[in-house]
């Protein structure tokens, strides 16, 4: 199941509008229920659209963050070179600020910075048309490295295997495919069933919400689990390979993912099991030594305590602990699935190789 169409990037929950004006989002904060679109055309919606997870994953945040750069810069087109440039960095500090942990939104708004930069002393005019080329080509990347990640994960599992997922990395996530998922949509596609256990995933349920939902529009077994029944179907012996997403991957093979995600992982462990983190190499960041450096963002209290429910589960006063992510140490990882191939252990040299190949 893909909401894009190779053919057609006007299709999908990231897209330009079609008078090329604005930027067209599915609403992931309404979904299973309600499919919702929002358009998005000032800093301050991007940046809402961002911080509360209306798009979210880290490829489809990368998308947005592109086209975003495109459409800040239309007002700004008949400015000289250098205002535009203050006023475009200006803008890109902003939205990048918010979410410092998902590593693909500083990457798509650094390119987009460079093409300014490439281009200094050139019409404005001109730099914007080549700001929408760069948000089409990073676009159009995305579906690429999808589908060669999906076949790489693709390729470590057999036809009746159990797969246990955590968050959601599926197309609403990326662009075609998905990376922890895009295997077994591909594998459908092909005719190769696979049955998934899907982790609900706190604090936004979007195991439950988005990927139950993917997979079952797919045609896809699968099973939704709460986050605490990991243990229980591992042990049943359910479960060949763990797949999961990255937000962020260090140099040395530690990874941010949603949080719970290193608990899944200590699971795979005892029992052992697999455990394969998917994702593009622009999530790889090598300036990140290792998962000690990746700053964790916490999120408000009342995801977990009113969120959800008709009535408060918790008292005002009582305190929670929120963050959006946890670390998975590299110890525990069997391999990184990337579109460049798949990287073993060890991380530090072999992730090191994989740039300079």
């Amino acid at each position: 199941m893909s909401f894009f169409k190779e053919e057609d990037l006007r299709n999908g929950s990231v897209r330009l509008s079609d008078d090329g004006q604005a930027v067209v989002i599915i609403d992931q904060t309404k979904l299973p229920n309600e499919t919702a679109f929002l358009t998005l055309k000032k800093k301050e919606e991007f940046y809402d659209a961002i911080k509360v997870l209306a798009v979210r994953g880290a490829p489809a945040i990368g998308i947005c963050a592109a086209y975003a750069m495109y459409v800040l810069s239309l007002p700004k087109k008949d400015l000289p070179y250098e205002a535009f440039a203050s006023e475009m960095l200006a803008d890109a500090e902003y939205v990048n600020s918010s979410r410092p942990t998902a590593v693909n939104l500083s990457w798509a708004i650094r390119r987009q910075m460079q093409v300014i930069r490439d281009h200094a002393g050139e019409k404005t005019e001109e730099i914007v048309g080549l700001l929408r080329d760069e948000a089409v080509a990073i676009h159009k990347e995305d579906i690429e490295m999808c589908g060669r990640i999906s076949e790489n994960g693709l390729s470590l599992i057999k036809p009746g295997d159990g797969i246990l997922t955590h968050c959601n990395a599926g197309p609403l996530a990326t662009s075609k495919y998905g990376t922890a998922i895009g295997p077994m949509l591909l594998g459908k596609e092909r005719g190769i069933d696979f049955k998934v256990f899907a982790d609900e995933t706190r604090p936004l349920l979007q195991g439950a919400r988005l990927t139950s939902y993917e997979l079952e529009k797919a045609g896809v077994d699968v099973t939704l689990i709460c986050d605490n029944m990991a243990s229980m179907v591992m042990k049943n012996g359910w479960v060949n390979a763990c797949f999961v997403g990255c937000d962020r991957i260090a140099a040395n093979g530690d990874f941010a993912n949603k949080i719970g995600t290193s608990g899944v992982a200590i699971l795979a462990k005892h029992y052992g099991i697999p455990f394969y983190t998917l994702g593009p190499t622009s999530t790889i960041d090598m300036s990140t030594p290792t998962g000690a450096d990746i700053k964790i963002e916490e999120r408000n209290p009342y995801e977990i305590k009113t969120m959800w429910y008709e009535k408060p589960m918790a008292l005002p006063e009582t305190k929670c602990f929120n963050p959006s992510f946890d670390v998975t140490d590299h110890e525990l990882l069997t391999a990184i699935v990337t579109d460049r191939g798949i990287v073993y252990p060890p991380f530090d040299v072999n992730l090191r190789k994989l740039f300079e190949n």
